[in-house]
């Protein structure tokens, strides 16, 4: 935690937020929400869909950590 902690927060954060944003896209496209909440309905149908992802990108993210960290720490330290 103290090697990865911060690059694993923003790792899963951008997972959250592509897997939010695709689920939003998603819906938009395939369905019509009638009414002064349809975003709101968008969102919160995304929002469900992208809970339900959640042990997937919890995975991701165990995966990816390691990857990114690496690839920074290679960016600071000159060659």
């Amino acid at each position: 935690m103290a090697e990865y902690g911060r690059i694993a927060l923003v790792v899963y954060l951008a997972t959250f937020v592509v897997t939010m944003t695709g689920f939003s896209l998603a819906i938009m496209q395939g369905f019509e929400v009638d009414g002064a909440s349809s975003t709101a309905g968008t969102l919160g149908a995304a929002w469900v869909a992208t809970k339900l992802t959640q042990p997937i990108r919890i995975g991701v993210t165990l995966a990816l950590t390691p990857l990114v960290g690496r690839f920074i720490n290679r960016r600071k330290t000159p060659s």
